[in-house]
């Protein structure tokens, strides 16, 4: 497996979202719990290992330094309700980031990626504790973006850009895909915090109200300067 050095989180790593995708695809289950080790490295290449013969978990390896690890997981909370799309956009004019992004060249969320080289979602304030951003895919996506799209709402309902933090541990759950095109609506929540850990939860909605995917997440607060931001 090699990341490419255009799915970036925190500068020199791949986004956690993205590797975690990667990574779950490898498991023979539709919910999968990754756990992010270390940074994982770009334009690297690194190995996969099947540790179940079931097909039930994966580690992901560069040398012999484990990355990260992905095993067989559960969601059972209810997921986070959506907003409408039009209040989705209303949100996205609240994501004021071009000053306070702790990484502003996230391929997912990074205001310095140019249109069709990032995502640059834009998850902003939606009520009740709650962010909502809008995202309407070019193409078909994989289900590797899908998990990256579920990634960063969750960091900044968590507060991200006051406290920067890093995806730790991330399950998630891919019912389907967006068409080419689709109005989605992408959600976050943060459920609880203790110490350096957040506890946040996201959810994607396509254009009809249908759940298309949905995740739990541990994140951790760090100083972003580990990342040469």
């Amino acid at each position: 497996m090699i990341i490419d050095g255009r799915f970036s989180g925190p500068d020199g790593s791949g986004n956690g979202g993205y590797t975690a995708g990667l990574l779950a695809g490898r498991v023979a289950v539709d919910t999968v719990t990754v756990t992010l080790r270390r940074p994982p490295p770009l334009d690297t290449e690194l190995t996969v290992t099947v540790e179940d013969e079931r097909g039930l978990g994966a580690r992901l390896w560069d040398g012999e330094v484990l990355v990260a690890e992905a095993l067989a997981g559960a969601i059972v909370v209810p997921p986070v309700p959506p907003v409408p799309f039009e209040a989705a956009l209303e949100a996205a004019e609240k994501y004021r980031t071009l000053e306070s992004h702790p990484f502003p060249r996230c391929f997912v969320c990074g205001p310095e990626r140019e249109p069709g080289d990032g995502m640059r979602l834009e998850p902003g304030p939606a009520g009740d504790g709650t962010v909502a951003a809008p995202w309407v895919p070019e193409r078909v996506p994989g289900r590797e973006l899908v998990w990256a799209v579920l990634d960063c709402p969750g960091g900044w309902a968590a507060g991200a850009g006051t406290s920067p933090s890093v995806l730790g541990t991330m399950t998630a759950q891919v019912s389907e895909v967006p068409q080419a095109g689709e109005r989605c609506v992408v959600m976050g929540l943060a459920r609880s915090r203790e110490g350096r850990k957040t506890h946040a939860a996201t959810a994607l909605y396509g254009s009809d109200g249908r759940l298309l995917g949905r995740s739990e997440q541990i994140w951790v607060e760090i100083d972003p300067r580990l990342f040469g931001s």
